[in-house]
């Protein structure tokens, strides 16, 4: 892409703004970009703006936003007056789900009409689309990581399985139901499209994956190919409604909640969860050659966040494990212990949480919490005024791939 090329070229490293869309995890990603010494730009779609530019605002100290950009929609971050401003800036963008989502996950126009430096690989953005070839299966399958199995018709299901088809009213959502034959598919299917929760079309779309029980971690590497490190910024696990409501029930009054509300997974956020230190050279291991599998199949390969997820199954001595992904170059998830690493950011909420995450975002740069590392408990209190000019290392070791 020479036009990456000339992008690139003209950043200034002393002015240098790391960008994100106004959803999902721009506030992580602004606290990082500040502990990074970076100035932070979010933009924001009309009517959703205030969280940005009031709440979490640089100013006294606090808040992680230096300036926000308001659009009518987020869809016309594509216009070609929008790109030339960030350009002004000197912006490096980084990408969350949202941005894919707001965008109709149109990927031809991410990788070619969207031309601002993007932190990591925009390419490995649309390999989180089962339909996509190669996919996460894929990517799973050449790093050798166990996953579910997939069946590719109602008439092949020997075990529960979870079918993921999307939503009638949410395009880029999933809904989900559980079947344990070919009879139970088409019933549990038949109910979900009279209610409205799907179209035919869309089951015949739909992906049927092995249930597997155990307990579901999400694993949020961060793989820096300059330094050639992988590390593992932490775990944490999805909070669902209404089916983590429904969980908390006793199980005499789960039967008569579900006559009469519809059971749905949807995402409400996540929370930090802590993993057995004798599952980490798994882990790591895995981590390593999901690296190694990416720069195969989308050179350059991983750059920055890559989450994963992962069910164990804890029998011993044996512990089994299934993994699945998602968006490999967009940011991850929370991380738990907090570690300041930036810019990054997660598919979910709060990666450098301490107690609450939005007031880390908002107090990032106050009283150093216990668990703060050096470089972070040495980064002084900003003035209202004292916006980052310099970032700590030459442009060249940024990792700004495009």
């Amino acid at each position: 892409m020479p036009w990456l090329k000339h992008a690139i070229a003209r950043l200034d490293a002393q002015r240098l703004t790391v960008a994100v869309l106004g959803s999902h995890s721009a506030l992580e990603v602004c606290r990082g970009a500040r502990l990074g010494g970076f100035r932070t730009l979010v933009i924001a779609q009309k009517g959703r703006e205030r969280t940005y530019a009031e709440h979490y605002r640089a100013r006294d100290g606090r808040g992680c936003v230096d300036d926000v950009m308001v659009l009518d929609h987020f869809a016309d971050i594509l216009l070609p007056a929008v790109q030339a401003e960030l350009a002004e800036r000197h912006a490096v963008f980084v990408p969350h789900r949202s941005f894919e989502v707001y965008l109709q996950s149109d990927y031809d126009a991410i990788e070619h009409a969207f031309r601002v430096p993007m932190f990591g690989n925009r390419f490995l953005l649309r390999i989180e689309e089962r339909t996509e070839h190669p996919n996460q299966y894929d990517l799973l399958d050449a790093a050798a990581i166990r996953r579910p199995l997939i069946f590719a018709t109602p008439e092949e299901i020997d075990r529960p399985v979870l079918v993921k088809a999307l939503e009638n009213a949410r395009g880029f959502e999933r809904a989900f139901f559980i079947a344990r034959d070919a009879d139970d598919y088409r019933r549990e299917a038949a109910l979900k499209i009279n209610e409205g929760v799907f179209t035919k079309e869309s089951l015949a779309e739909s992906t049927i994956e092995e249930y597997v029980l155990g307990a579901p971690v999400n694993f949020n590497f961060f793989h820096s190919p300059l330094d050639g490190r992988l590390e593992l910024l932490g775990t944490d696990a999805r909070r669902q409604t209404n089916i983590g409501g429904l969980a908390m029930l006793p199980a005499e009054l789960q039967a008569e909640v579900l006559g009469a509300i519809p059971l749905k997974y949807e995402e409400a956020g996540h929370f930090a969860v802590t993993v057995l230190e004798s599952m980490l050279e798994d882990i790591f291991a895995a981590g390593e050659r999901f690296v190694a599998a990416a720069a195969q199949l989308y050179p350059p390969g991983s750059s920055g966040p890559s989450p994963c997820r992962a069910s164990w199954c804890l029998a011993r001595p044996r512990r089994n494990s299934w993994w699945s992904m998602s968006a490999p170059a967009c940011p991850a998830r929370p991380a738990s212990p907090p570690r300041p690493t930036a810019p990054t950011s997660t598919a979910g909420r709060s990666p450098w949480a301490s107690a609450s995450p939005w007031s880390c975002a908002r107090h990032w740069n106050r009283e150093p919490w216990s668990g703060s590392s050096p470089e972070e408990a040495a980064i002084p209190a900003r003035r209202p005024d004292d916006a980052p000019t310099r970032c700590r290392r030459p442009l060249a070791n940024r990792h700004v791939a495009g």
